[in-house]
């Protein structure tokens, strides 16, 4: 068998090609943009690139061409593809008959954590012997590659709210058929294809139409829209989770520690065992709630899943510590919507006083998704960084909103990228933290910052900002 998957330097059609690719198939794909690492990563397996879509592809005669949602109608592949009445379907819709058919499907939707609550539940059933296969949306550090296919019952997928492809509308995670699902949160997002947040609630219950009898719903215990989504209907187990409640959540933390290192967890109001592991912020330990929660429902033990997590490594660009130079420390995080901003910001800050450590935090927001782009969360952007003690955000000239009124103290706008590095060359301080926020390349910033701070070792500036 051979497929074609269109925008496969995608990290969501990336991790489609190498389980393809793990399963037996042959895989050819294309791109407007192969770069590294993602090119590098598929050459790696013998996969075939093309750069940009011609109709090479088709004259090859792929079995399947596997659509990635990046791809639009006026495109000269796409319609070269429909023209020739080729086989095609979506990477979500291959996924499920291809990979997800015969699984114990472990799904993790949300706005926010996905990424890292998956990465949580894979290793947690990798370590107690389950060898699972997942697909996910990052880098995981404890695997060193993003997806994998094995003969596992259980498969662990990042479950997306983003559409499926030009000819499919619905959500990604409809496709999946999960029997465990995760629900970490639920905000307005994806401004570019949502009209409101109630647009998005509305795919969120078709998820739980998916869900059978005898699988489980997992949700934070306070959220307003989750309650709206399952209102609306919830034929399947719901288990609850919160941190230090007043309320009875199933699954509780409560922190020995200001920055969540150290944890007690009960179940059902009965201790089970303390969490001591190397993630910072309240947001990561309801990850790991949600985590516990998914792997009991698959049969580990929570004391053995809590186990599992002391030896959990962050997926990379969350909170990854890229360097430090003169004392001065540089992070890269995938931050990129207000909530993340401002709980990955208020993590650090707990860090630091829990650890008694002095500095400064310096935020430097990208704010290239293209909800941000289109200045849907302008009146909370300023909020989310309030934890910070100064701000650059990067402001390129064809944006055409503004930020409200912001104390220049602490706020600074810059156009370009080598605006911010001059800004911060020559003004960071021994014991300051730098956190660089986007979810893009943000122009390998933090590697320039990291260069510009060596050659200047052994400067005497201190300066202030």
């Amino acid at each position: 068998m051979h497929i074609h998957i269109l925008g496969i330097c995608g990290t969501f059609m990336g991790g489609v090609a190498r389980l393809a690719k793990e399963k037996g198939i042959r895989v050819t794909g294309a791109d407007e943009n192969s770069y590294p690492p993602m090119s590098d990563q598929l050459e790696s397996m013998g996969i075939q690139l093309h750069q940009g879509y011609d109709d090479e592809a088709l004259a090859a005669e792929p079995d399947c061409v596997v659509v990635g949602n990046a791809l639009s109608r006026g495109n000269h592949f796409i319609e070269s593809m429909l023209n020739s009445n080729q086989r095609f379907m979506s990477g979500p819709q291959w996924l499920k008959e291809n990979i997800l058919q015969d699984k114990w499907v472990i799904a993790v939707a949300g706005t926010h954590g996905k990424t890292t609550t998956a990465s949580m539940v894979v290793w947690i059933l990798e370590q107690n012997g389950f060898n699972p296969g997942f697909l996910i949306g990052g880098v995981l550090e404890n695997f060193g590659v993003s997806a994998r296919y094995t003969d596992s019952p259980f498969f662990v997928v990042e479950a997306d709210e983003y559409d499926t492809a030009f000819f499919d509308k619905r959500s990604k995670f409809v496709h999946y058929r999960a029997r465990t699902c995760i629900l970490n949160n639920l905000e307005f997002d994806h401004a570019d294809i949502f009209d409101d947040l109630h647009a998005i609630e509305t795919q969120f219950h078709h998820l739980l139409r998916t869900v059978p009898q005898n699988g489980l719903v997992i949700r934070p215990e306070n959220s307003v829209s989750l309650d709206r989504v399952i209102d609306r209907g919830c034929w399947t187990p719901v288990e609850t989770f919160s941190i230090d409640s007043k309320q009875q959540p199933n699954w509780k933390a409560v922190k020995e520690n200001g920055d969540a290192s150290r944890c007690a967890i009960t179940l059902n109001d009965k201790p089970v065992e303390e969490l001591c592991w190397s993630m910072l912020g309240d947001h990561n330990v309801n990850n790991a709630l949600a985590a516990l929660a998914a792997a009991r429902h698959v049969g580990v033990l929570p004391k053995d899943a809590i186990s599992a997590l002391a030896s959990f490594k962050n997926v990379k660009r969350r909170m990854e510590l890229k360097g430090v130079v003169n004392q001065i420390s540089i992070y890269d995080d995938f931050a990129h919507h207000p909530t993340a901003i401002e709980t990955t910001i208020h993590g650090l800050r707990e860090h630091l006083s829990a650890q008694h450590i002095e500095g400064r935090i310096i935020a430097v927001i990208d704010p290239r998704s293209n909800t941000m782009k289109m200045g849907c969360h302008q009146e909370t952007l300023l909020k989310s960084v309030s934890d910070a003690d100064f701000a650059f955000f990067h402001f390129p000239e064809d944006f055409d909103w503004e930020l409200p009124a912001f104390d220049l103290a602490r706020i600074a706008l810059k156009k370009t990228v080598d605006e911010i590095l001059k800004g911060l060359t020559g003004k960071l301080k021994a014991g300051d933290q730098v956190l660089f926020m986007s979810n893009g390349a943000f122009g390998n910033i933090h590697v320039r910052l990291i260069e510009r701070l060596k050659a200047l070792t052994g400067s005497e500036d201190d300066n202030e900002f």
